[in-house]
């Protein structure tokens, strides 16, 4: 699978995004100008600014154009620009910004350490020319700073290296709530997938199962007894109704917008009789046994049981040689118990089928919160679910 396209933009804004770095460096490098410029009139005691400090002011912001590609390197070079211009004795004033900028889009991608290198090495160099360097040298001040003059540099450099670090968590968290937004749409795409894969697989699995039973009828007896080769050709008929319109109500619901109610009901147990009919008609007795008042099932408990039973028909059906079966639908107030058994013996099987039935029935009884056993009982064969209900459902008598 290829990966999306990006969507498409206007000229003009692919331009503007193309040309914001640009756009940043042009706009730091007119502040650090003109704020230098207009600060060096209220500091008779620094150089005046000429053409190395005016080169020094647009250095910095020219950096700027790469840091996206080389952040580390760009913070490095703003630093040591800023670090020239201050030593160099020219007008405090904006000349930071650069530094600033450099610092915040490197942490925002990733190159944290040399971000809190570079600015300790500035705080650490400050600290020498206060201290350290002879007045008048390199710049340094007349006399040593302040204790509290310090503790504002320091305060300043750590706000700022911590409003870089709130920016990087926040654009973090951001992608991280995407991501998980992401993953919990597919995880939802995927499970919608599984259930139409599911259904459909139980709708056709049964119809096509009946009708292959009944062609075979059908096509054995159409020379010898007509009339019942008419009633397996009715059978298959009414089958294949069936079926097309169960699976036009599955697509429909894939086509349709989301949250459109379907245009029929369901199944659920209420249409056992019709499953019966279909065995029947295909040569397989079935016998209904119902334990207990029916509650009020949630939502998908019935379809899942309906079609829990339809599948567990359809296997006896393929693969077993028993002309009789048994349905047992035990409601009990924690949940509901189904069980489809079969004398057997087992038949020969049918090489086509896809061997998802039981996985699909697993499947449905799982999501239910519920569990399902198959296997072998005597020569035949067993199939048991049992699916919980919320506690305090009321029965069907009851909520009507």
């Amino acid at each position: 699978m290829t990966d999306p396209q990006p969507p498409w933009q206007p000229p003009w804004v692919r331009a503007a995004k193309a040309g914001w770095p640009v756009a940043l460096a042009v706009l730091v490098a007119v502040v650090q100008v003109a704020g230098s410029a207009a600060a060096a009139r209220h500091q008779p005691d620094r150089d005046p600014l000429d053409a190395f400090g005016y080169a020094l002011l647009l250095l910095g912001p020219a950096l700027l154009v790469l840091r996206r590609r080389w952040p580390a390197a760009v913070t490095v070079g703003a630093t040591a620009v800023t670090f020239v211009y201050v030593v160099a004795g020219y007008p405090y004033g904006p000349v930071f910004l650069s530094m600033l900028v450099a610092f915040g889009s490197a942490v925002q991608l990733g190159r944290r350490r040399v971000v809190w290198v570079c600015a300790a090495a500035a705080y650490a160099a400050h600290l020498l020319i206060g201290y350290v360097v002879p007045a008048g040298w390199l710049g340094a001040p007349s006399g040593a700073p302040r204790g509290w003059q310090e503790l504002g540099v320091a305060a300043w450099l750590l706000l700022v290296l911590a409003g870089a670090e709130l920016l990087r968590f926040r654009r973090e968290r951001i992608a991280a709530v995407r991501e998980a937004a992401a993953q919990a749409e597919r995880r939802r795409v995927d499970e919608e997938r599984l259930r139409m894969a599911r259904e459909l697989h139980d709708i056709l699995a049964h119809s096509i199962s009946l009708i292959h039973l009944q062609a075979g009828v059908a096509l054995e007896l159409i020379d010898s007894r007509p009339e019942q080769a008419r009633s397996a050709l009715v059978t298959i008929k009414a089958a294949s109704k069936e079926a097309l319109g169960e699976v036009r109500q599955v697509l429909g619901a894939l086509r349709g917008p989301a949250g459109a109610a379907p245009r029929s009901p369901a199944p659920d147990l209420g249409r056992l009789d019709e499953l019966v009919d279909q065995a029947r008609h295909a040569g397989l007795a079935v016998t209904v046994r119902t334990v207990g008042p029916a509650r009020r099932a949630p939502a998908g408990l019935g379809l899942a049981a309906f079609r829990i039973v339809q599948e567990a028909l359809t296997n006896i059906l393929r693969h077993s040689a028993a002309r009789t079966a048994e349905v047992l639908v035990d409601w009990q107030d924690t949940g509901l118990r189904v069980r489809i058994e079969d004398p057997g013996p087992a038949g020969a099987g049918d090489a086509d089928g896809s061997g998802t039935g039981l996985i699909g029935m697993r499947e449905r009884a799982s999501a239910l919160g519920g569990t399902l056993a198959a296997g072998p009982r005597g020569a035949g064969f067993r199939v048991e679910a049992w699916l919980p209900i919320a506690p305090g459902a009321a029965t069907e008598s009851e909520a009507k």
